[in-house]
Parts: C-alpha cells; structure tokens; sequence
C-alpha cells in the first residue's frame, strides 16, 4: 500500500498531467479557428474537399486589363498563369495595387472560380513579391 505521502504525490501528478492537457488541447483548438491557409488559383480549382464558409487567403498576380472599378467596389482577376479567379472586394485599395503585380487577396469563396474578398493585401514597393507568391508561380511555371 502507499503511504499518506506517496498518495499526495501521485493525486497532485495526476492533476498536473490533466491540467497540462486540458490548456494543450485549448491552445491548439485556438489556434486552429485563427489558422487562414494561403491557396493559388490553380491548387483551389484542382482541390477536391475546399471549404466555401471559412475564411482563405488567394495569391497570384493580378490579370493585365482585368481590374473594373466601381463606386465603392472593384472587381479583377487573379491569376497564376494557369487558372484564374475573379475576386470582387468593396473598400479601399491600397496604393501599390495595379495590374501586372502581385497581391493576395483574403476572404471566403462563393465557388471554385469566384472570391469575396475582406481584405487586399498588396502593401509592399514594387520590387518586392510576397514570398507565397513567388513559390506558387514558380511551381505552375515548371
């Protein structure tokens, strides 16, 4: 049998262990909701199971000729060379945006070819290609 001691300890581990397991399990469930996953136009058409509620990120360049401007609103393409999405955002535009130049836009989808965009995120000079970008154009260039 355990002594008073030794039943102290082994209660106060236990605890201790569920306690650590319980605030790990809420980390990673916090974590989770706040998690917004970056996707080209091309691996959104060719993903079968993508989420049309949850909140992505879309990158690519946006299509020479294709930004349409209206009141409060603008609609363009962005396209990585192989697919493309059209994306319509209604808010401000940040000044680097234009045609030819990278931008990733954040949002949720209404189908595999159509964006809603809450926010454009193209906030950087005109050398600079955000680094997701770059990848995915390289790879649907191979």
């Amino acid at each position: 049998m355990l002594g008073k001691n030794a039943k102290k300890r082994a209660i106060l581990l236990t605890l201790l262990l569920l306690l650590s397991a319980v605030t790990i399990f809420l980390i990673f469930k916090s974590l989770e909701e706040n998690i917004v996953y970056f996707f080209t136009p091309s691996e959104i058409y060719n993903k079968q199971n993508i989420s049309f509620n949850k909140t992505i990120r879309v990158g690519g360049l946006v299509k020479e000729n294709s930004i349409s401007k209206e009141q409060n609103s603008v609609k363009f393409i962005i396209t990585d060379f192989k697919n493309e999405i059209i994306v319509s955002y209604s808010g401000l535009i940040p000044n680097l945006f234009s045609e030819g130049k990278g931008v990733i836009a954040e949002g949720e989808l209404k189908d595999k070819k159509y964006f809603i965009a809450e926010k454009i995120l193209a906030k950087h000079d005109e050398n600079y290609m955000p680094p997701e970008v770059t990848k995915a154009l390289e790879k649907s260039n191979k």
